[in-house]
């Protein structure tokens, strides 16, 4: 199955649904960041949270960035993704893993630890919004939810989930984002909550098959009015470039050029998000410096 996001209204437009499947995305950095399994399901939750995220972005060149740190072993979460669900992200450190947790599924609270969550909006205003909360499970869904309800205070329901099979490799990934508009009423809060109670786990509907639109179909199993009207693919998409990188060097000065400059084999710059590396030789370096002399 595509990697995609389906999204609706429900209980005649008082409720938004975007339901993702990502598994094919989230296997993808699975293996150009060479993560264990505990890393990948981490990043994997933080890139479905930021695609589903992504459909509330007006704008072609609005972006959303999402940034985790907590004092356990991951050290930290990236994820970027545009208005079209163009994700990219990597963990400060994608070579550990812990044992599971009590229920026999991948500790990611451990692995998080206790820290803050932060969310940048950019849509092209002046200064982007930035939104911060405290972590509060680290379990990336929970967090998430919070995030909206304190940071924007808009009541949202995240479920995210990333199945690992054998060999590492992400045999399930996605995830739902439910959220109640100002009209919505008890009733559908109510009705709400009961359905997503009843649900299966994310990754085990995207195992058995299930598209985004039955997920949203099971989440208002009781409502005849929901609108499904339209679908957004999802793909892992890094922008880096050798221009870029250049204009990476040229931010850090003419001395720090300098010393850079002075080892003959040159600079060798790695994207953080897809892991291409950038050789900038000896004289690419000094003609660099020559352009921050001219600036």
């Amino acid at each position: 199955m595509q990697d995609y996001i389906a999204k609706a209204m429900a209980f005649s437009g008082q409720v938004r649904i975007y339901a993702a499947v990502t598994t094919h995305t989230v296997d993808y950095a699975r293996t150009i960041h060479d993560m264990n399994p505990t890393p990948s399901v981490a990043l994997g939750r933080v890139l479905t949270g930021a695609a589903l995220m992504s459909q509330t972005l007006k704008g072609e060149d609005h972006s959303i960035t999402i940034q985790i740190r907590g004092d356990g072993p991951i050290g930290g979460i990236i994820a970027v993704t545009d208005a079209k669900a163009g994700v990219r992200g990597y963990v400060h450190n994608p070579n550990f893993d812990v044992p599971l947790n009590e229920m026999g599924k991948f500790d990611i609270a451990s692995a998080v630890g206790s820290g803050y969550l932060n969310v940048i909006k950019d849509i092209g205003m002046k200064e982007p919004y930035v939104g911060y909360v405290d972590l509060v499970s680290g379990e990336i869904a929970e967090d998430l939810t919070y995030y909206y309800a304190y940071s924007e205070q808009t009541p949202t329901v995240m479920n995210l989930g990333v199945l690992i099979g054998a060999g590492g490799r992400v045999e399930a990934a996605g995830g739902y984002f439910v959220q109640l508009l100002p009209d919505a009423g008890e009733d559908v809060i109510e009705r709400i909550e009961k359905s997503i109670g009843q649900l299966q786990p994310i990754t085990t509907l995207i195992h058995q098959g299930k598209t985004p639109e039955d997920i949203i179909r099971l989440i208002v199993s009781e409502d005849d009015s929901v609108e499904i009207y339209d679908n957004c693919e999802v793909h892992y998409d890094c922008y880096c470039s050798r221009e870029r990188m250049e204009r990476n060097l040229l931010s850090l000065g003419r001395k720090d050029l300098l010393e850079i400059a002075e080892d003959e084999k040159g600079a060798e710059l790695q994207c953080h998000f897809c892991n291409k590396k950038y050789h900038f030789t000896q004289s690419e370096l000094l003609n660099l410096i020559n352009v921050a002399q001219r600036d």
